[in-house]
């Protein structure tokens, strides 16, 4: 009999698709099977199948994300019913859900006394719960996850083989008679209400979650949260919050678009402007806070038993890669925590919060992690024979890509790989990832500095493996990672990118960090930068803003200015080693540039407690102004922001705000290369505009660039992926690939 094998390509294991295909077809009087393999789900249908197509695409799974439906014509016996057949094939050609929040499902079922879940922890369903977290390979069966050693129930293994169930073929099922179990340490009978007592009293606790431990306090007690910055030593970084809805709207108004977020089932930290009620040292100078609902069960349960929101920061010693494993958390983390809040249910990976925002212009992601990894992104038309390629990202906010199927996968955010322990979290995420995905590559994309970790680890396997090595220049990799996350297509003509951040190694073997590139996925041209200004003491500069302030202020001829500001610090021997090219490399950074504004008006100009706290504390105080924005000099292809160290000073001796100084610079910097971008586009050299870079995680930068711009020209932002290192990897491989293809 004539028939048709229907193939679904994307996020369709997991997530109740099967069950969903198999419900439809009975309704449909459509016989067959359906089953999942390394490429997908396969269907094989007979009868009327005319509509099946069109109701897959609409009717799909909530967690289900759907790239293509193939259908081809088929001839075989047709089977007088339709049924769920066993996975087939080995290898993985198809993607991984992430981890997913409690479904509103689950949540009632853990909240009903009458319910055999009520007051579970670890109910989940195919609509929520773990997913990579517990991992372990491909194909998705429960064999496969840490899952493995909860043998189920008969309740729930009735629920797992019922296609009707929603919990149909759900891998975590559970329930208190065979799933994982809680509890707390020092032990208590009941330990959601002993955590809940603890939190009250002002302790600490150590609560296991989805990718790891947690560090959490009461977020209405100044003192346990001043205790928590004390252990932890850190003084000023701001920590995240938890709350549910309505605690949240106590404390700020979040925007429709901000509800939205914080309800996606990737349940990410969402920054929320407004501080209302709740004490200064969560978030010290700064004017958002970073709020989470609960999203797992165990969250929830703690929640109602607390009664208020928490602080929930991550569990890790500074600089280390958050704790994930029981014995690990009561070694490392017992100097913090007065209580261990525990499960038996083991993580398979670490993965972080996710950090996002909605700005004016869409939503912004500040750190990819848990609930968006491992979904993948499609790659731009032109891109669809690209070899399989792997791309290993930067030094700092390092993040794993691999190309494969006209698909990146660009992985976690991992940290800073100076870090040890993050190397090794950085090494095994490499080979995890490679296993998972069944990935061969036959390109290694790595960053031009030949001394990052990331880059000799790249060159390494290359020469191990006989692979091709491209080394791509840092804010190259930031052009082609916007243009790739819009989907730019590989002959759509050149991008005039606006390339802020930090420091990146430049084509001339000179520091770079504030460039307007003129570009393509291949190759590029530097058209503009900032002056460049010593960096001096090398990385201290970056720790040290009153360096900054110094060289951008000898720059500019106010030696005695700078003498006032900064008369306690060594200026002797820092003009000294300026002067004798000792440690003191030339750059030009925006991120300095910023940090040196900052040091000028004295936000911690000594020493930054955490990268970005300088830039972050000017960005919280900026507020418009009709004031026009300050004066940078154009000398070639040259930026110089020496003119604006007067405007400055000027204001200051007027008493001007610093909200209106801070607003000024920040306009004056997005006006300058704006219209050094508009006039590429004008003139025809480009086709559209590019924002790229750590600084445009500013939404006061990225606002005022946007405006400067407004239509002379197409625009590209971020908005899927990071604009800091945490992308760098996705526009490696573009770059890589590129190459390869032409």
């Amino acid at each position: 009999m004539a028939g048709v094998r229907i193939r679904v390509r994307g996020q369709v294991q997991g997530v109740g698709f099967r069950p969903f295909i198999w419900q439809l077809a009975r309704k449909l009087g459509v016989t067959g099977c359906v089953l999942n393999d390394p490429e997908g789900v396969l269907i094989e249908a007979f009868g009327p199948t005319d509509t099946l197509p069109d109701l897959i695409r609409a009717k799909a799974p909530p967690l289900a994300r759907i790239d293509a439906i193939e259908v081809s014509p088929l001839t075989a016996e047709a089977p007088q019913d339709f049924t769920i057949a066993a996975s087939q094939g080995t290898g993985a050609e198809t993607r991984v859900t992430p981890d997913a929040a409690t479904c509103p499902d689950c949540l009632r079922e853990i909240r009903d006394p009458e319910d055999r879940r009520h007051g579970y922890a670890f109910a989940n369903c195919t609509h929520c719960g773990p997913r990579f977290t517990i991992l372990n390979a491909l194909p998705y069966d429960r064999g496969q996850t840490t899952m493995a050693p909860f043998i189920m129930c008969p309740d729930c293994a009735a629920e797992y083989a019922n296609p009707a169930d929603r919990r149909f073929h759900a891998q975590p099922v559970a329930c208190p008679a065979c799933g994982p179990k809680l509890w707390i340490e020092p032990p208590h009978d009941a330990p959601l209400d002993e955590a809940a007592a603890r939190l009250r009293h002002g302790e600490i606790l150590a609560i296991k979650g989805l990718g790891g431990f947690h560090l959490a306090c009461d977020a209405r007690n100044e003192g346990a949260i001043a205790l928590l910055r004390e252990r932890k030593h850190r003084p000023a970084k701001p920590f995240a919050l938890m709350g549910t809805l309505e605690m949240i709207r106590q404390h700020a108004t979040p925007s429709e678009a901000e509800v939205a977020l914080l309800q996606d089932p990737a349940a990410p930290i969402v920054l929320i402007r407004g501080t209302g009620g709740l004490p200064p040292n969560i978030a010290p100078d700064q004017n958002t806070l970073g709020w989470m609902l609960p999203y797992t069960p165990l969250h929830h349960l703690l929640l109602d038993a607390f009664g208020a929101p928490l602080v929930m920061t991550s569990g890790n010693l500074s600089g280390e890669p958050q704790v994930i494993g029981n014995d690990e958390a009561r070694e490392k983390l017992a100097p913090f925590a007065d209580a261990f809040l525990m499960h038996d249910r083991d993580i398979a990976r670490r993965l972080d919060d996710s950090v996002e925002r909605i700005t004016p212009h869409g939503p912004m992601i500040l750190r990819r992690a848990r609930g968006r990894v491992p979904g993948t992104l499609p790659l731009p038309e032109g891109f669809a024979d690209a070899p399989q390629t792997v791309a290993y990202g930067g030094q700092m906010k390092a993040a794993i890509c691999l190309i494969k199927n006209g698909q990146a996968l660009l992985g976690h955010h991992l940290g800073e790989l100076d870090e040890a322990l993050t190397w090794e979290a950085f090494q095994q995420a490499d080979r995890d990832y490679a296993d998972l995905f069944d990935h061969k590559p036959q390109v290694v994309a790595v960053d031009l500095h030949p001394d990052f970790r990331a880059s000799r680890h790249g060159a390494a396997r290359a020469e191990a493996e006989g692979l091709a090595l491209e080394e791509v220049q840092h804010h190259h990799a930031h052009l082609a990672a916007c243009m790739g996350e819009n989907l730019w297509p590989l002959d759509g003509g050149k991008v005039a990118g606006i390339i802020l951040d930090g420091t990146g190694l430049g084509a001339d073997g000179t520091v770079w960090g504030g460039e307007l590139l003129l570009g393509d996925y291949t190759g590029f041209e530097r058209m503009a930068w900032l002056r460049p200004a010593p960096l001096i003491g090398g990385d201290m500069a970056a720790k040290e803003p009153w360096r900054n302030a110094l060289a951008r202020l000898d720059q500019a001829g106010l030696q005695a200015k700078a003498d006032a500001l900064f008369g306690d610090k060594p200026l002797g021997m820092a003009r000294m080693a300026v002067e004798r090219g000792l440690n003191a490399p030339l750059s030009s950074s925006a991120g300095r540039l910023f940090e040196a504004v900052a040091a000028a008006l004295g936000i911690c100009p000594d020493r930054q407690s955490y990268e970005g706290e300088a830039a972050m504390t000017l960005e919280a105080l900026a507020q418009p102004t009709s004031a026009p924005p300050y004066s940078f000099a154009r000398t070639g292809s040259e930026i110089d922001p020496a003119p604006l160290w007067q405007r400055i000073q000027d204001d200051l001796d007027r008493g001007t705000p610093l909200s209106t100084i801070s607003i000024r610079f920040h306009a004056g910097l997005a006006q300058q290369f704006a219209q050094a971008a508009v006039q590429l586009v004008h003139s025809g050299q480009a086709q559209a505009i590019a924002l790229s870079g750590g600084c445009f995680q500013s939404e006061v930068l990225l606002g005022l660039t946007l405006h400067y711009i407004g239509t002379q020209a197409p625009v590209l932002i971020h908005t899927k992926t990071p604009a800091n290192d945490g992308g760098l990897a996705l526009g490696q491989a573009l770059v890589a690939a590129a190459r390869h293809l032409g």
